[in-house]
């Protein structure tokens, strides 16, 4: 059986008259790289804080870690970090100094933090600009430097909210990259993200959230599978889709397609479109509640099963 890392039910949260979630239930496994989606507003950040102990929950039991965030937040704490929107790090030391005070006030002696501080200053590719003033830092320098702290003591889970930010191609995937192999050395990941590229390369499940609820939740491949299969599509000369046929992906089926489309005179650009989680989150957040509905048991299905 698959340990359980942190294991959320019933979880609601209001402020004021605005009920941000609304009976969330999710379980991520130790060692997964868990994603949320959602649209901004949507109450990502809120649910991160309520498992992270900086906010307390209207209703609902959150276990970190083995312990309950409202009964044992400080051993929760100990075993947790967490890295923001923005970034925390000290404008006025350098880059190799705000990694040795974190190790310090983390526990490690001297040596080991300045050991701990050239080792993560590499590993995020700042050496050139370790001895720099972090306020000449670039956007996406500080973000870096500001993940590099997360990393000072390896936790038992990593909660990263919209981690990329402010990072370029190169940077971000090298960083999941790293994501990756802390997951793959048992560290749970839990994160946010607006990159939808993100989270199909990274997580091991996703979960959409949507109206304060999980819409759905299950691997990439799951969620894609919801809103249909492989199609071959016609566009014109401006790109305005014309027609739409179902294919199975494979090269009879493709050549079926085709047929069709020779036997119909069609003329125009041919494409081969599969489901991405632009799909998904489209279709899941989408004003249309019917449509969602069948996605959402379409999605609960699969996942029980």
């Amino acid at each position: 059986m698959t340990a359980v890392a942190i294991d959320v039910r019933g979880l609601r949260k209001r402020f004021g008259d605005r009920t941000v979630i609304d009976g969330v239930d999710l379980s991520v496994a130790r060692g997964e790289v868990f994603a949320l989606l959602g649209p901004n507003g949507a109450g990502k950040t809120t649910i991160i804080n309520i498992l992270t102990t900086l906010t307390r929950a209207d209703a609902g039991t959150v276990i970190v870690a083995g312990f309950d965030v409202r009964t044992h937040p400080v051993q929760v704490q100990q075993r947790i970090s967490l890295t923001g929107q923005s970034a925390a790090v000290d404008d006025a030391l350098t880059a190799t100094e705000n990694v040795v005070m974190f190790a310090r006030l983390s526990g490690l002696s001297p040596r080991a933090a300045r050991h701990r501080a050239s080792e993560l200053i590499e590993r995020f590719a700042l050496t050139d600009a370790a001895s720099r003033i972090v306020r000449t830092y670039s956007g996406g320098m500080r973000r870096r430097l500001d993940l590099a702290l997360s990393f000072v003591v390896t936790p038992e889970v990593l909660y990263l909210d919209e981690p990329t930010t402010g990072l370029d191609t190169r940077s971000r995937r090298d960083l999941w990259e790293l994501i990756r192999s802390i997951a793959d050395a048992g560290t749970t990941v839990f994160l946010t993200t607006q990159y939808l590229e993100e989270a199909d390369q990274l997580a091991d499940r996703i979960a959409v959230l949507h109206d304060g609820r999980i819409a759905a939740m299950g691997s990439a491949s799951e969620l894609k599978s919801h809103v249909g299969g492989d199609t071959v599509q016609l566009h014109d000369q401006r790109g305005a889709l014309l027609q739409r046929i179902p294919t199975d992906g494979t090269v009879s089926g493709l050549r079926r397609a085709l047929d069709q489309l020779d036997e119909r005179g069609a003329e125009g650009t041919v494409t081969l479109h599969r489901p991405t989680l632009d799909d998904v989150f489209l279709a899941l957040t989408a004003s249309d509640r019917r449509h969602t509905d069948d996605l959402v048991g379409a999605a609960s299905t699969k996942e029980s099963a």
